[in-house]
């Protein structure tokens, strides 16, 4: 899986007004929006763009992110949301890739461009209780597919390609990634990184034990897994206020082929055959539409699960599975992306 890009060169391809603050305004930069101070920057200038769950280096130019802990977050000002973080490319001044080995380099920065690793940025990963860690069996196997979903704003080319494409939109859910496998006899449990040891203590375990897992996937004579979020108390700050931990199922996967089943497939095996619960679809004849704003509309709303609460965000993808190198980089190319609520952003982000 590629590594995500947090800190790029981009350009800012427009500048709107803040309707709150005559002294802000508001950055368009991929499909994010930021805001920014009035006349800081302009419309097709190049900047360095940082992305959500970045966490920055202590450079004297982000000192002021000392009280944010260096990390970028959503955050709300004056009314809109602002995701991400614009700096002028000064910030760059004096920074070396390790394989140029002149003394005083001068780079020609581009567009698109990747300086994630040049600034020494870093991905935020959230804290994981010792009930879920376990004790190491090993790497995450390499004859699978972690689930992380690319976010709907840097896929710009992909909702211009795929606009009008059939697709389902089904809940996400905050929670901890686990995958259960079972390929040539030997059955497996996976947190979001890592393959896991049966111990007594360890929750998905527990889970899988109590819902006779292993025999379930053994029965279908296939080399196959499930994936899914576990939620309840002790995770996440149980953001769906469950009182008792289970897990949501959002994709099986065929290990032979090294592909994703079709949505109808997917549901048929998980319900029908393992008698386990998926995630809710919101919407099984969702047309693709190429704009961010209303992607982002649709993420907004009350969680399936529990009402009372409001959702993480939404996952749209195609119902028969599509996989495209050329406009999605992780997962083999496979077409299928998040869209987080911007406002369960705001009200769980520490």
């Amino acid at each position: 899986m590629a590594e995500r890009h947090l800190a790029t060169i981009q350009k800012i391809a427009k500048l709107e007004k803040h309707e709150n603050a005559d002294t802000l305004e508001i950055a368009r930069v991929l499909g994010w929006q930021c805001v920014v101070k009035k006349g800081e920057f302009k419309e097709n200038q190049l900047i360095v763009f940082f992305e959500v769950d970045s966490l920055l280096p202590e450079l004297p130019e982000l000192e002021f992110m000392r009280d944010k802990k260096f990390r970028v977050r959503t955050i709300k000002l004056r009314g809109q949301f602002s995701q991400g973080l614009i700096m002028p490319l000064s910030i760059l001044d004096g920074k070396k890739f390790p394989d140029d080995t002149r003394e005083n380099p001068i780079y020609e920065w581009r567009e698109g461009q990747e300086v994630t690793g040049l600034l020494g940025v870093k991905k935020y990963e959230p804290y994981i209780p010792p009930n879920l860690a376990g004790e190491i069996k090993g790497n995450f196997p390499g004859f699978l597919q972690k689930s992380d979903q690319t976010r709907a704003q840097i896929l710009r080319p992909l909702l211009e390609k795929y606009k009008g494409l059939k697709c389902s939109i089904s809940e996400k859910i905050d929670g901890s990634s686990v995958t259960f496998y079972i390929r040539d006899g030997e059955f497996g449990v996976c947190s979001r990184n890592l393959e896991l040891k049966e111990t007594k203590e360890n929750s998905i375990w527990k889970w899988a034990r109590k819902y006779d897992v292993e025999n379930k996937l053994r029965q279908l004579n296939k080399n196959v897994a499930i994936q899914g979020e576990i939620v309840g108390p002790g995770i996440n700050k149980n953001t769906l206020a469950l009182t008792y931990l289970d897990i949501y199922f959002y994709d099986a996967f065929d290990i032979a082929t090294y592909k994703y089943y079709d949505l109808n497939d997917f549901k048929v095996l998980v319900e029908n055959k393992l008698k386990l619960k998926t995630v809710p679809i919101i919407s099984y004849d969702f047309q693709l539409i190429d704009n961010i704003d209303e992607l982002v509309k649709l993420s907004i709303g009350p969680s399936v699960i529990n009402p009372k609460g409001i959702r993480e965000g939404i996952v749209v993808r195609p119902l028969i599975e599509i996989y495209d190198t050329t406009v999605m980089e992780e997962n083999n190319g496979r077409i299928s992306f998040k869209v987080l609520n911007p406002e369960y952003l705001i009200k769980f982000e520490e």
